[in-house]
């Protein structure tokens, strides 16, 4: 295992190693950790886990769901293991290895209410490739297509199971499409700004499996103010103290 880092997220209460020089996870699973809204008693389901950042952040404000993480970057994975352990969230939290087109209902003990997922964003021959090659494949469809994903959580999710990503504004066609032909119908968007007078590069998506047609549109999500410092509401995502609602 190449050197690691140590962050801390809340306040200090969540503790994070990862890579100082392969893949590292971005301000998008804040977000995604932010808007996903678990219940008590859910099952979910982290596709592309990395670190394992987004379950030890539902985990530490959620004590009553259980989270699987899932990894086909062994070394990654093992990183992900590492920090589930070191802030003691075993009994919550379980990481799995492996490929997500591989997954099956029944290595998880059924099926789950939410699926999350900050995948690659762009295609396998698009853009500059990274050379590191953690780095490469989280962020291109290298080993993990779109497909892949929304197929993935078709097959794993509870019918009437919430589904949650981010994903590039520019291919917001691409992924309403493969939602809606997989069954998994979008019932809400909300568009992210590096700041106030820029355009929409992210959007963040959620749909519901087997879900009726109807879309509702959010409030701007806004992260930098101009001075580069975050905005109130993304300060509070990364201190935890905030369950994003539509309300």
């Amino acid at each position: 295992m190449e050197s690691l880092t140590t962050d801390t997220f809340y306040n200090g209460r969540i503790q994070v190693k990862q890579n100082k020089s392969g893949y590292r996870f971005s301000i998008d699973a804040v977000l995604l950790a932010s808007h996903a809204g678990p219940r008590e008693g859910d099952r979910v389901l982290d596709l592309g886990t990395g670190c394992g950042i987004i379950p030890m952040m539902l985990a530490y404000r959620n004590p009553k769901i259980k989270i699987y993480g899932v990894e086909l970057q062994e070394a990654l994975a093992e990183i992900a293991d590492l920090n589930i352990k070191d802030n003691n969230m075993e009994d919550q939290v379980t990481i799995l290895c492996l490929d997500m087109k591989n997954l099956k209902q029944d290595m998880i003990s059924g099926p789950v209410d939410l699926v999350i997922c900050n995948p690659p964003y762009r295609k396998a021959k698009s853009g500059r490739m990274n050379p590191n090659e953690q780095r490469a494949v989280a962020r291109h469809e290298i080993k993990v297509t779109l497909y892949d994903v929304i197929e993935t959580s078709r097959r794993m999710l509870n019918t009437s199971g919430k589904f949650l990503m981010i994903y590039p504004a520019e291919r917001l066609v691409d992924i309403i499409s493969q939602m809606r032909s997989a069954g998994i119908e979008p019932k809400f968007f909300r568009m992210i700004y590096s700041k106030r007078d820029t355009e929409a590069k992210l959007i963040l998506l959620e749909g519901v499996k087997g879900g009726r047609p109807g879309i509702k549109i959010g409030r701007p999500l806004i992260i930098y103010r101009k001075d580069g410092s975050y905005t109130d509401e993304v300060e509070k995502m990364m201190e935890g103290v905030v369950e994003w609602s539509r309300d």
